[in-house]
């Protein structure tokens, strides 16, 4: 991790996955964990989905130092599963699949899966290992100019599984989103869960089979 120390306070280039790019200030690094400062946010940026980091060569674009301190700041040794723990009750913005990102609040972080709050698509899961970056907002925002009280942030009744295959298990004989409900192949009722397989029945009556591992995120319709 030493040859990242080199980057810090220059303008640097990262591509992650889905050929997104990101340009600014390197802040902070973990093992598995990179903390960019692009201008106006920080972002989070888990480094499995890091495909390549180089000097920027955009010289007339140079990000001025921030005026404010991460939320990580003080937390020594960062990692990614500290990053989600410590920005759980935090408005944030969190990317995980196509077009889409979501934001709202994260709730908890199991083995494999986080729980998400979103005022749109209310509980979603998400799996670790797709969450492509996250940025918090400020303290005083709110998602859509909502009530603090329109937010249930913190549901006392719901219990989660510790991964997200026994949590999709719960979930057979529902209908279920996946990925956002860009594909219709992706909706429908969840039938049955095994050794990664799941097996769908789309709007047509059609069974579909999809891998649990590939899922992005996992909601039901409301």
């Amino acid at each position: 991790m030493s040859n990242f120390m080199t980057l810090l306070g220059k303008q640097i280039e990262i591509q992650i996955s889905g050929e997104d790019f990101f340009e600014g200030l390197p802040i902070h690094f973990g093992q598995d964990i990179f903390v960019l400062f692009n201008g106006q946010q920080f972002v989070y940026i888990p480094l499995l989905h890091v495909h390549s980091i180089k000097l920027s060569d955009k010289k007339n674009q140079i990000t001025d130092n921030p005026t404010e301190q991460s939320f990580m700041e003080e937390v020594e040794a960062i990692s990614y599963r500290k990053v989600l723990i410590n920005a759980k009750g935090m408005f944030i913005e969190i990317y995980a699949t196509g077009n889409i990102s979501f934001h709202g609040y994260i709730l908890n972080v199991l083995n494999d899966y986080l729980i998400f709050y979103s005022p749109v698509y209310k509980i979603i899961f998400i799996p670790l290992n797709h969450v492509k970056w996250l940025t918090t907002y400020n303290h005083n925002v709110t998602p859509y100019t909502l009530d603090n009280k329109a937010l249930p942030v913190k549901p006392s009744n719901i219990s989660f599984s510790r991964t997200l295959e026994e949590q999709l298990k719960k979930l057979e004989g529902e209908l279920v989103v996946f990925d956002g409900g860009i594909d219709p192949m992706k909706v429908g009722l969840l039938k049955e869960i095994e050794n990664n397989l799941i097996e769908l029945v789309i709007a047509n009556g059609e069974i579909v089979f999809l891998k649990q591992n590939h899922i992005k995120s996992v909601h039901l319709p409301q």
